[in-house]
């Protein structure tokens, strides 16, 4: 089960999202998300867990859960929608 996790205090370490995630199951990845420019943490991330059960009881457990000085958001993750795309011009005909 993928898990959306918000509200991440930027000095929390994957190491230990991945330790509070971890006392409910076994955890398959943990990423917290960072600017490509600066690499510091954009207070949000992503935790895998092996199974639904194990991730819906670490969702519940840890949901508003007081982590360095912030309280979490979790939740299941929604599947991606690429609407980077485009902006564009759309389509044109051309001169005539």
């Amino acid at each position: 089960m993928n898990i959306y996790v918000g509200n991440i205090s930027y000095a929390v370490t994957e190491d230990e999202l991945k330790a509070a995630f971890g006392e409910y199951g076994t955890v398959t990845s943990c990423k917290i998300i960072t600017d490509k420019f600066t690499g510091n943490s954009k207070g949000f991330g992503f935790v895998e867990m092996e199974s639904s059960e194990e991730g819906q009881a670490a969702i519940d457990a840890l949901n508003t859960y007081n982590m360095s000085g912030r309280e979490l958001k979790v939740n299941e993750a929604r599947p991606r929608q690429d609407n980077r795309g485009g902006g564009g011009y759309g389509g044109g005909g051309g001169w005539r």
